[in-house]
């Protein structure tokens, strides 16, 4: 349910008509190789569409509302091959509201010494032209990536591949659907929201719908539906004893076929991107969803528990945005400490829903009883994640603003056997330390919901919560406690 094969983001090339003809058609074969480039490059999914050069106020502002309309097209790349008088920019940047890169480079990598004449200085105005343009674009305040060093690069290539994951998982956003079964886990703060400024502000909308509409749905499921799915676990994971044919507790397994599939199609039928319940909310249904919410993430789906619809959003977004990477991006919970102060990790995991996606091993299918929510045990999948950097990421409503949290964390392999804990769960240790990561989270608001991200960077994380035009907090290897408190001191003055 993720793609990007109608995605596109444009290459807009500026220059003027002071330099005549012959350089201005130097300027478009020049622009086109740079799109043919990027646009066959491995480290760029998304596809780079060539744009005739820009040369006037009316053809830049006809470019740009081009843009804005075509649902196609996420994100601009500019540079400016030539000088380009930025007052002629004036009018076109103030309508653009798709993600804008600013590629400040040169066609030539180097300067061709011994030919080098007043015709080649005044095609090759990089230097001062994208300075032009970049100020107009600091004047009127519009937020934007800026990628600096020769289009051929692997590095530059690959900060423009990132970019556009991020405008990807961006444009995702803009019009996505978001279900809540149910109302919020009662008395949570921190998963409750404004849904209207999340809307006004991010672009997608979020609406309950109560659980009887699902058990409706979940009704017109066929035993051919739910035979066929119970195949499907059969063969993708290994059963408990209780839930194998002969199994005492087989019926379960129907039952929890039955959930995923009631949902499949409720979610299918709605148009929607992820989802949210609550175990306090529950009525009509025989057991919690488990299998069928990790095996729904695991194909792309945001979710989040106890009606977080903000982390839930933001796990379908970071889903969009790794699409394709080794890795995962998934729903997690900071859950309990290992304190050894030699040794002091974080487990997360959650009552049922972790994304399989995160499994490093086997993946075992079981049932077991569930302390909360007072239904009929749950079948879930049961798995250790594994190691490797990753991030935590929290989105959090501040009141009259929205600000996205993100812990760099490096994951550590599970090796202790856990015999008696019947969910899945993965380890990590906070950096710059678990002191400092813990306290600047907490500091910061972070909710106790994230999502757990093993390939994106940093870099995107921050880029995207640009492009939303909301507050970042950066905890990672170079965080002090000091550093954080003034910070969030700033942009509490900032943000008023």
């Amino acid at each position: 349910m993720i793609n990007y094969t109608n995605r596109e983001i444009w290459l807009v090339t500026g220059s003027q008509h002071l330099y005549g003809d012959e350089t201005l058609r130097q300027v478009a074969e020049h622009s086109q190789q740079i799109a043919r480039a990027l646009d066959t490059s491995s480290a760029i999914a998304v596809k780079i569409v060539w744009q005739p050069t820009v040369k006037t106020t009316d053809e830049i502002y006809q470019l740009i509302q081009k843009a804005n309309a075509d649902d196609q097209v996420i994100g601009l790349i500019a540079w400016m091959h030539t000088f380009s008088p930025a007052k002629m920019w004036i009018r076109g940047l103030t309508i653009l509201h798709k993600p804008l890169l600013h590629l400040h480079t040169q066609f030539n990598q180097d300067i061709p010494w011994a030919t080098m004449d007043m015709d080649f200085m005044n095609l090759n105005q990089s230097a001062h032209g994208d300075r032009e343009f970049g100020y107009i674009v600091s004047r009127l305040g519009i937020d934007r990536k800026v990628v600096v060093g020769h289009w051929k690069s692997e590095t530059v290539q690959k900060q423009i591949g990132q970019w556009a994951r991020v405008t990807a998982g961006w444009a995702d956003w803009q019009g996505a659907k978001f279900a809540r079964f149910g109302d919020n886990m009662r008395f949570v703060a921190v998963t409750e929201g404004d849904k209207v400024a999340a809307e006004a502000k991010l672009g997608f909308s979020v609406n309950t719908y109560g659980i009887g509409d699902l058990v409706e749905v979940m009704k017109e499921v066929s035993d051919k539906e739910i035979d066929t799915l119970v195949s499907e676990y059969e063969d993708s994971y290994k059963l408990a004893a209780g839930l194998s044919k002969e199994g005492a507790q087989r019926a379960a397994l129907r039952d929890a076929a039955k959930i995923e599939l009631g949902l499949r199609h409720f979610l299918k039928a709605g148009d929607f991107k992820g989802f949210t319940d609550t175990f306090e909310d529950l009525h009509g249904m025989r057991q919690l969803p488990g299998i069928a919410v990790q095996r729904l993430m695991a194909d792309g789906y945001g979710f989040a528990g106890e009606g977080d619809w903000k982390t839930a959003a933001l796990v379908r977004a970071m889903k969009v945005m790794g699409y394709g990477l080794k890795g995962a991006n998934a729903f997690m919970e900071d859950y309990t400490y290992h304190l050894d102060p030699s040794d002091t990790k974080v487990m997360g995991s959650h009552m049922l829903e972790v994304d399989p996606t995160l499994a490093s091993g086997d993946i075992s299918c079981e049932i077991h009883p569930l302390g909360i929510g007072g239904k009929e045990d749950p079948v879930r999948l049961v798995f250790n994640g594994g190691g490797g950097a990753a991030i935590a990421s929290s989105l959090v409503d501040m009141g009259g603003r929205f600000r996205l949290v993100a812990n760099a964390v490096e994951g550590v392999a599970i090796n202790e056997a856990l015999p008696k804990l019947p969910v899945a769960r993965i380890m990590w240790k906070p950096l710059p330390d678990f002191q400092t990561a813990c306290a600047a989270w907490i500091l910061a608001g972070g909710a106790h919901h994230t999502c757990y991200s093993q390939n994106l960077s940093m870099e995107q994380i921050e880029d995207f919560a640009d492009i939303a035009g909301i507050e970042t907090v950066i905890i990672d290897q170079d965080t002090s406690l000091r550093q954080i408190k003034k910070e969030l001191k700033f942009a509490q003055a900032y943000y008023h």
